[in-house]
């Protein structure tokens, strides 16, 4: 018995303190096992008029909004036919630059990035709704928690849910439609009552719900999959850590190694300007220089080159939706 504490107790201590918030024992046993579930890939390449050979993927952009060096790097990289979809944050207060290009841009898709954390030291936003409703998921300044670990701790539910409600109808009303959710530093894949939420959110809405491969360890005999909710079989994001000088690298060798399936890059745009510096200080991961990096290489002659090479065919979330 003492063993099984000591097993336990460690467990949970490694994703503590790795900020990944997974305080039930069963469910942490599951993700170090790694018991990942799959789509059933020749259900959705017949549906959307694909072989079951053919690699299917989505190049998508993370935090639309968050300032106007991303904002004009991702409208560019949509022009550019660079980028296949982007998602995003209605807690920021540069989405109104967003709603303009999407009323003289319909057909680019975009989803919800559903945001209840604040990570950056210079640029901090709290909910879209008002204070007084979501006290749970705030710190003593009314900002969203800097983490995900103080959000899964604090965040209760009913508050949770009123939030996330409250991004999707503020994305709604500024005319995005948007085709999905998806989950800001994934701070929703984690906590399994959260997670049921994330999932409720997109089908009361009639939206899909993006779950990478990792989060799918939720999903068994007594919690199904429900048909709403889109697993991405080959999910590649630059890993944090990652040296600039193997980011080319990086992406050019998942574009090589991709299997016959359905996957997604998730990148995030931006340039290198003041702006941007002064938002990622003290952030080496996803700061400025991977931002430019990742916009140079994804809107490059050479990359688009190299996806063409290998036969992938490039879709986005508003095809998926074909599927429910």
């Amino acid at each position: 018995m003492m063993l099984i504490t000591v097993i336990g107790v460690t467990v949970i201590t490694y994703f503590h303190y790795n900020q990944l918030p997974i305080y039930n024992l069963n469910l942490a046993i599951k993700f170090i096992i790694n018991e990942q579930k799959n789509n059933d890939f020749e259900y959705i390449s017949k549906k959307l008029g694909y072989k079951s050979t053919d690699k299917l993927l989505i190049i998508h952009a993370d935090d639309l909004g968050l300032c106007e060096s991303v904002n004009s790097a991702t409208f560019e990289s949509f022009e550019n036919g660079s980028i296949s979809s982007a998602s995003v944050m209605m807690t920021t207060n540069e989405i109104s630059d967003v709603e303009l290009f999407k009323s003289k841009n319909i057909n680019y898709d975009f989803g919800i990035h559903l945001t209840v954390t604040s990570e950056w030291k210079n640029l901090k936003w709290g909910g879209v709704l008002n204070s007084n409703d979501i006290p749970s998921i705030l710190n003593n300044k009314n900002n969203l928690y800097w983490n995900k670990r103080k959000f899964t701790k604090n965040g209760k539910l009913n508050e949770i849910k009123k939030e996330l409600q409250a991004q999707v109808d503020l994305g709604k009303s500024m005319g995005l439609k948007p085709s999905h959710i998806d989950s800001h530093e994934g701070a929703l894949f984690f906590d399994p009552d959260i997670f049921k939420i994330y999932l409720d959110i997109a089908k009361e809405n009639n939206l899909l719900a993006f779950v990478p491969i990792q989060a799918s360890v939720h999903f068994d005999e007594s919690f199904k999959k429900p048909k709403h909710a889109i697993i991405i079989d080959q999910f590649h994001m630059l890993p944090e850590g990652m040296e600039i000088k193997k980011i080319k690298d990086y992406y050019f060798n998942v574009i090589e190694n991709l299997r016959p399936g359905l996957s997604q890059i998730i990148i995030h745009l931006g340039k290198d300007e003041p702006e941007l510096r002064d938002i990622t200080v003290d952030h080496p991961n996803f700061d400025y220089r991977w931002r430019q990096l990742d916009y140079d290489i994804f809107n490059s002659d050479e990359f688009k080159s190299h996806i063409r090479k290998h036969n992938i065919k490039i879709i986005n979330w508003e095809d998926l939706k074909k599927l429910i």
